[in-house]
């Protein structure tokens, strides 16, 4: 008898026990969850939603929308919230987004004092964590664009690279267009490696130089996307291995290069020889895998930024005749006024007689907006427009909501070069930055534009063309096609090239 009691007080004993451990385990989740919702600060947070616990609002800011919209995770807690900061939580971070010009201007300008640059894990990982482009400091950043300029910077072009990028692209376009169809942002992209190649390591092997440009074949800005989405993983993989083919052959052509210089060798001129000089200069700034590292991002920015920009271009261009017109009567142009007939594009050419040219470029990159939004990390708490930032939080500053204001582009959904005319066309403002802003303005966008402009001056001279797919353009958030941009090219026989090539 004694014996049941105790088992009974044993299971009431032990039904107490689990009920508090269960209660416990309830305060401590609903704790949680409210510290979640409810995050820290030591001033007034911008409303706004964290979203799931763990998974945040991930999932639906990388959720696809239309190419001319407004993307619908902002514009519908722009319009919850009343105005243009609000806070979120997107890839396990919290995070700030900002749509306001002023506050957007204020965050660039503030960076390497109140804010620092910070990218999504994955293409860091992709990048490299030692890379030179996510170290902070503006010294170090300065130290940084001084080392790119000299490979992109437009005197290096002017007096280096444009009669060779000039050359390549005639050739180029020649040996596709025997094709009959070409996939633009593929032969772009092609095109821009080999030349980027080239300009880097000047005296690569033709059959290096092919198993260079296959292994960047398998990277992709795809990876920028919900990492929930299982094509998210493949692009990673593929990425992932991709970087450890292409390290593998840098490094190998980098330290051949460095046993074979001398201190007073100026052998070949590239930027491999400017790396190798400058790891010799500053070695506890810059050493051997930081360099490599720095070469394949800039391969990697070029190529599929680049390519990407030029293919929505002759899209654009192929379904509006009226711009085709006035592209080939400026190109006419600039071929009659040439002095010398057989000579390729000069700087001058490209910087003063491309007016319309550039029009059609600004006006693709306000359409395109490659760039959708900028990653910061506050480093301390930041009061801006009444509202605290804490510091550790990410800020997501989204100025091409600008590329499509009505207040500040009529009919903004419109390819429409024209309404460039008498703007400043080689540089951005605050109310158009295709190219980044603040101490991170793009120190390619000077290449990006030359690749673009001469691409196009061979194109609309010597060929007709017409697209052949309806490819729509969705964004996720970054710009993808449905279907790749192909067009059917033939040499136009009224063209120049064609008639000098009858004369032989």
């Amino acid at each position: 008898m004694n014996n049941l009691i105790s088992l009974d007080i044993m299971k009431e004993m032990w039904g107490v026990a689990l009920s508090f451990v269960i209660a416990l385990v309830v305060v401590k989740i609903s704790l949680w969850l409210y510290r979640w919702a409810n995050p820290n600060c030591s001033g007034k947070l911008p409303p706004g939603s964290m979203g799931f616990p763990v998974i945040g609002e991930t999932v639906e800011f990388f959720k696809p929308y239309s190419f001319n919209e407004i993307h619908p995770f902002v514009k519908k807690r722009m319009f919850k919230h009343g105005g243009s900061l609000f806070r979120t939580n997107i890839l396990g971070s919290k995070t700030i987004v900002s749509t306001d010009p002023e506050v957007n201007f204020e965050i660039l300008k503030q960076e390497n004092r109140c804010f620092i640059m910070s990218y999504p894990e994955a293409l860091v990982r992709i990048f490299g964590k030692d890379n030179l482009f996510f170290k902070q400091g503006k010294d170090f950043h300065r130290y940084m664009r001084h080392i790119a300029l000299q490979l992109l910077g437009p005197e290096c072009l002017k007096q280096r690279f444009i009669q060779q990028i000039d050359i390549a692209t005639s050739e180029h376009l020649k040996s596709v267009s025997f094709q009959g169809v070409v996939d633009v942002k593929d032969t772009s992209g092609r095109l821009i490696l080999e030349q980027m190649i080239l300009m880097i390591i000047s005296n690569i092997k033709p059959e290096t130089k092919s198993k260079l440009i296959e292994s960047f074949r398998d990277f992709s800005f795809d990876l920028v996307r919900s990492p929930f989405d299982p094509s998210f993983w493949n692009a990673l993989y593929n990425g992932l291995m991709a970087r450890s083919n292409v390290m593998k052959m840098l490094k190998r052509m980098f330290k051949e290069r460095r046993e074979e210089a001398t201190s007073d060798d100026s052998k070949y001129g590239d930027f491999m020889e400017t790396m190798i000089y400058e790891v010799e200069k500053e070695g506890d700034t810059i050493n051997e895998e930081r360099s490599v590292e720095l070469i394949l991002s800039l391969l990697i920015a070029s190529y599929e930024t680049t390519s990407t920009m030029t293919a929505l271009t002759v899209k654009f261009i192929a379904e509006n005749p009226k711009v085709l017109m006035e592209l080939k009567r400026e190109h006419e142009t600039i071929l009659q006024n040439r002095a010398d007939k057989e000579s390729g594009v000069t700087w001058k050419e490209y910087r003063s007689m491309m007016n319309f040219t550039h029009m059609v470029i600004n006006e693709s990159l306000r359409l395109g907006s490659l760039s959708p939004a900028m990653f910061r990390k506050a480093v301390n708490d930041v009061e801006i427009k009444g509202y605290t930032i804490p510091a550790g939080w990410i800020v997501l500053v989204v100025p091409s909501l600008l590329h499509y204001d009505p207040q500040i582009y009529e009919q903004p959904c419109e390819f429409n070069p024209w309404r460039w005319e008498g703007k400043e066309l080689l540089s951005g403002s605050k109310t158009f930055m295709a190219f980044g802003g603040g101490a991170r303005l793009c120190a390619g966008a000077e290449f990006a534009r030359l690749q673009m402009a001469i691409f196009l001056h061979h194109l609309v001279t010597t060929y007709d063309f017409s697209l052949i797919d309806k490819s729509y353009i969705i964004r996720a958030p970054l710009l993808r096609f449905s279907k790749p941009i192909r067009i059917t090219i033939s040499e136009n026989p009224l063209s120049s090239s064609h008639q000098n090539a009858n004369l032989f």
